[in-house]
């Protein structure tokens, strides 16, 4: 008989729990139990683990009843990441290898019938989990997962190709088989320690010097990427509203490790992430035919969705008014929050979504409502109804409503090219560092008395707020939104006090799609 322990972990949301794989073999009829709340992945890691083992050239205990336990036993487990602490607990109980030195790792991979090891998901949020305990173990880690874990500062991350890559360096001392050193590992090795890439480097994107015309546009876009504040733009097909979305990001400050880190995690969940995006914000782009779930998340088990994927990054809705009105609805949340809760019967995830929102939208069905170029041809009724998909509280939510106008063909084709994504950046970072130096955090993220602490308004200012709130009818969200904006337009022009002007300016957009 023989029993061993080996860590492995399992994603909870955005958390890796630590799970124990216990492997106990006995005398008696031959068969492969495998216990503790396992998913259809999880139980048929069995065949996965039988077939690797034996390709590998080593024993499997055929005529030995052999029972797994995935502890703890309330916590579910899916995916096939499990498949190498499996096979390395069977291995240790049957005396193959010397299960006494597992405790100092944690093993992560999928395994395939020839003994190779396979990607899974959320390696970086596994190595962010050991990060934050006190003994930091070693983590081992099939190629592609190992050198995306090794980007968490202060990681020990292991990257191993094949199952016989990991058994050699636990063979039992004396074992002719001597496993390697692993201060001093071969270079081209199946076997090697993964350094650390903390390096990151802005990418250039699309100019928004080839956006000709449209200055009040480009000026919400300065303000929204200065102050973290979302935007809609309203104008007809053609106007350039998507061509200016496109060019958002790259008016955005650039991201700090901890940033990079999150956004790097909930990326690794969904298998979309790739070393050379390190560091760079994301722009998520969904189609309109997307569902609720796709954008806010869900499933079982839980997964993130496109507001998570966008954390710290863009979330640009095109046709907006095309999305399903429960997709949009849902949106409410995490636009005030920053967070997204998904509740299941079985467990309950927290995901994080701290996005920029930048919606496009026609005025109209047929587009050209206001036009001096096409004619209408929607009646009012539709209108009506087009324009009142995107309900009242949704778009108090927004701060920022920018008309997209249709540019002259004169400007278009006789027009110089405009002011570059570099210089506009640098404004943006500047009034950005304003705020960060003054309370920590960009405007947009005030909540509660730090706004009044913070927005700083001038005497003159405040009295024509507060009229503006009154005559305008705002709610209390619209008011504090205008105020925010306003902070961010100070900010850019270096003001320390927020002047009437600078709330003139900010009241300009705080106009709704009317219902």
């Amino acid at each position: 008989m023989g029993l061993s322990l080996v860590q492995s972990r399992a994603l909870r949301g955005l958390e890796a729990a630590r799970v124990t794989v216990e492997v106990h073999l006995a005398n008696g009829l031959p068969s492969f139990t495998l216990v503790g709340l396992a998913d259809v992945e999880v139980k048929e890691a069995r065949e996965r683990v039988r077939c690797a083992i034996q390709n590998a050239g080593l024993q499997f205990p055929h005529n030995q009843r052999i029972t797994v336990n995935l502890a703890p036993a309330d916590l579910p487990k899916d995916s096939g990441r499990l498949d190498l602490p499996i096979a390395l607990g069977i291995l240790a109980a049957s005396g193959q290898i010397d299960g006494s030195r597992l405790a100092d790792y944690e093993f992560a991979g999928e395994l395939s019938l020839t003994g190779a090891l396979q990607p899974v998901r959320g390696a970086l949020a596994m190595a962010l989990a050991l990060h934050s305990t006190t003994a930091v173990p070693k983590l081992v880690l099939p190629p592609g997962n190992a050198e995306e874990a090794a980007l968490v500062p202060g990681s020990q991350v292991y990257r191993a190709r094949h199952l016989l890559d990991v058994v050699r360096q636990f063979v039992p001392p004396g074992s002719t088989a001597a496993a390697q050193d692993d201060t001093e590992p071969v270079p081209d090795d199946g076997w090697c320690r993964v350094e650390a890439i903390l390096h990151t480097q802005h990418r250039t994107g699309p100019d928004m010097a080839d956006v000709k015309g449209q200055a009040g546009a480009k000026r919400a876009l300065e303000i929204a990427a200065a102050g973290g504040h979302s935007l809609l733009m309203v104008g007809p097909p053609g106007s350039g509203k998507s061509m200016l979305a496109q060019r958002f990001a790259g008016l955005l400050p650039p991201m700090s490790c901890e940033e990079a880190l999150q956004s790097a995690a909930i990326s690794s969940l969904r298998g979309r992430f790739a070393i050379e995006n390190w560091g760079q914000r994301p722009t998520c782009s969904p189609h309109h035919s997307a569902s609720a779930v796709a954008l806010v998340g869900g499933g079982s088990p839980p997964r993130p969705g496109e507001v998570s994927l966008a954390h710290h990054g863009v979330l640009f809705l095109d046709e907006m008014p095309e999305f399903q009105r429960t997709a949009l609805e849902a949106l409410r949340e995490p636009l005030e929050t920053g967070a997204i809760t998904i509740s299941r019967a079985a467990q309950r995830c927290e995901f994080p979504a701290r996005f920029q929102l930048v919606g496009a939208m026609n005025p109209c069905p047929c587009g050209y409502l206001g036009s001096a170029s096409h004619r209408c041809r929607c009646t009012p009724d539709q209108i009506r109804r087009y324009q009142s998909k995107l309900s009242g509280p949704l778009m108090d939510r927004i701060d920022l409503h920018v008309d997209v106008p249709q540019v002259p063909h004169s400007d278009l084709l006789g027009a110089q090219l405009g002011e570059s994504s570099t210089s506009i950046r640098q404004r943006c970072v500047a009034a950005r560092q304003r705020a960060m130096d003054r309370q920590g955090s960009s405007n947009m993220a005030l909540q509660g008395q730090a706004i009044d602490q913070h927005a700083l308004l001038a005497a003159d200012a405040l009295q024509f707020l507060h009229m503006a709130a009154a005559r305008l009818g705002w709610s209390a969200r619209g008011t504090h939104r205008t105020l925010k904006v306003a902070r961010t337009i100070a900010d850019l022009a270096g003001s320390q006090h927020t002047q009437i002007g600078h709330v003139a300016e900010a009241m300009q957009y705080r106009r709704t799609v009317s219902p």
